[in-house]
């Protein structure tokens, strides 16, 4: 998956009625307030916390926005085709549902948990984070982004750790938000995504090592620094999935639509469709692409 290049903003880097140096975005990359834009309440910065705060990574440049003609923001990610606020028992997530919990003093950091339950207005219940197999340690007041993918529609809400609990299981309390921003995604979505992957085609098998840049359910795209076959030539395409907590290898039937050199001129794009793709393997697709668009790991 492709790291985003924000990172959490920290309330004191905010000094109130004085123009912000950077643009805000929240979890999904929305713009929240421009650069220059004058914050005069402390109730502003209280509100912007709870949708999501980040800014630019100087040394990653900046990020693109798109401006409507309303002068509002669009959604720079044309999969992403509507966004709401709502309220966390209005989500109707099911027990066992896995979250993303990506801490924000370490925004490379992802725990795959699952959803335990909620007491209304008092906290998110979730099983403890664990990496590598070990249980990670989270103190009280750690402040996460958790994200999860339900269909089609991804949820994002920012939370503090509340309690560790460790008996009769272990299980972390997470603040309860007062908001949730569902997204709902566009049927046919790219993600894109950086994934090795094997090529073999034509008869006799000619095999060759690719990197996947975008992927759909229907298929997919990837480059090479050379031509490895003709349009129309069939074969396989081999690469490995991590939805949530669960790995598996595809190997699918592919057809080569598509074969061109890229505008740079360094490497050639090639483009793939699926064929005759097992409902399992359309299902860990699916999963996949939504919950890379949705920033889920």
């Amino acid at each position: 998956m492709i790291e985003s290049p924000r990172v959490p903003v920290r309330l004191v880097e905010i000094v109130l009625g004085r123009p912000l140096l950077w643009s805000v975005y929240d979890g999904f990359g929305n713009l929240l307030l421009k650069a220059g834009f004058v914050i005069e309440s402390q109730s502003q910065i209280e509100k912007l916390s709870q949708n999501g705060f980040f800014r630019n990574n100087p040394a990653d440049g900046p990020i693109r926005s798109i401006e409507d003609g309303a002068g509002g923001t669009a959604y720079a990610n044309p999969e992403i085709v509507n966004s709401t606020m709502v309220g966390m028992d209005e989500v109707r997530w099911n027990i066992g549902e896995p979250l993303s919990l990506q801490p924000h003093d370490n925004p490379t950091l992802r725990y795959t948990v699952r959803l335990v339950g909620f007491v209304k207005n008092k906290t998110v219940m979730v099983t403890a984070p664990m990496l590598d197999g070990k249980f990670g340690f989270i103190r009280d007041g750690q402040t996460f982004t958790v994200r999860s993918f339900s269909g089609k529609k991804a949820h994002v809400f920012m939370a503090a750790a509340v309690k560790s609990v460790h008996s009769p299981f272990p299980y972390l309390h997470l603040s309860y938000p007062q908001e949730v921003r569902a997204t709902v995604i566009r049927k046919g979505s790219r993600a894109a995504v950086k994934l090795i992957a094997a090529v073999s085609l034509g008869h006799p098998v000619r095999i060759a090592a690719t990197k996947l840049i975008d992927l759909s359910v229907a298929g997919a795209s990837c480059v090479s620094g050379q031509p490895f076959g003709a349009k129309g030539e069939q074969g396989l395409l081999k690469f490995k999935l991590l939805v949530a907590d669960h790995s598996a290898v595809l190997n699918l039937k592919a057809v080569l639509r598509s074969v061109a050199l890229s505008d740079s001129g360094d490497v050639w794009n090639h483009g793939f469709e699926f064929l005759d793709v097992a409902v399992e393997q359309r299902m860990m697709l699916s999963a996949f692409v939504h919950q890379t668009l949705a920033g889920v790991e």
